[in-house]
């Protein structure tokens, strides 16, 4: 089946160019102009990716992102956020929203493409073999979820790629360089700053069943998963 991909974006040239591109790379586009417009579209069919523009009328792109990451039936799809802010600021408070990855205008639809195939790869790849459990947390990794105790986590996609990685090579000490080649893949480029937002993400989710410790920081070398204090 074709990859879902919803174009969420106010400028109709922007959107025709980029469906156009994505029919022709094999995917189904569906399109939205606005917040209330991507809801229903999302609501009529889960897509498998989201690109999504910052500046929208009413309700802003990363007000949108913030939004999806909480509720139940958005919060695992990928989100590339497309945007004219290319500081450094503005792309941490895209990753910070829960945004898998950043595009800035103008791009080119090849770049496009290529940028959506490494995110849908990072998201898809990962079968989940089995079950995890340490620390109090537990991966059901077939259902691809995450429980604390008995209670379910709300967790975004990286985040989950992240801790995942993460319990299967506990107690191990992983630079950034290493947690991008192993988490997001060598063949992509990311800034090692990205990873720093995703640990923040990671312990922010864990936080509300005071598990964040489990992911400690290791002062001049990197960050570990560990059970001991």
């Amino acid at each position: 089946m074709h990859k879902r991909i919803l174009i969420v974006e106010d400028e109709a040239s922007i959107r025709d160019m980029v469906a156009f591109a994505l029919r022709k790379a094999g995917m189904d586009p569906a399109m939205a102009g606005d917040a209330r417009e991507a809801q229903l579209a999302i609501a009529e069919r889960v897509p498998d990716l989201i690109l999504l523009d910052w500046m929208l009328p009413g309700t802003s792109g990363l007000e949108l992102a913030r939004r999806w990451r909480k509720e139940e039936l958005s919060r695992e799809i990928p989100i590339i956020m497309l945007t004219a802010r290319g500081e450094e600021v503005d792309r941490v408070n895209g990753l910070e929203a829960g945004v898998d990855d950043y595009v800035v205008k103008p791009f080119s639809t090849r770049e496009l493409i290529a940028r959506i195939k490494a995110v849908l790869r990072r998201s898809h790849g990962d079968d989940g073999d089995g079950m995890l459990e340490g620390g109090g947390l537990r991966i059901d990794g077939p259902a691809h979820r995450v429980f604390a105790g008995d209670d379910p986590v709300p967790i975004g996609p990286t985040e989950y790629r992240l801790l995942h990685f993460f319990m299967t090579h506990a107690e191990r000490v992983y630079s950034r360089a290493q947690l991008l080649d192993h988490v997001w893949g060598g063949s992509v480029y990311v800034e090692e700053r990205t990873v720093d937002v995703h640990i923040r993400r990671l312990r922010k989710t864990l936080e509300p069943w005071k598990l964040d410790d489990l992911v400690q920081t290791v002062r001049g070398s990197g960050y570990r998963f560990s059970t001991r204090a």
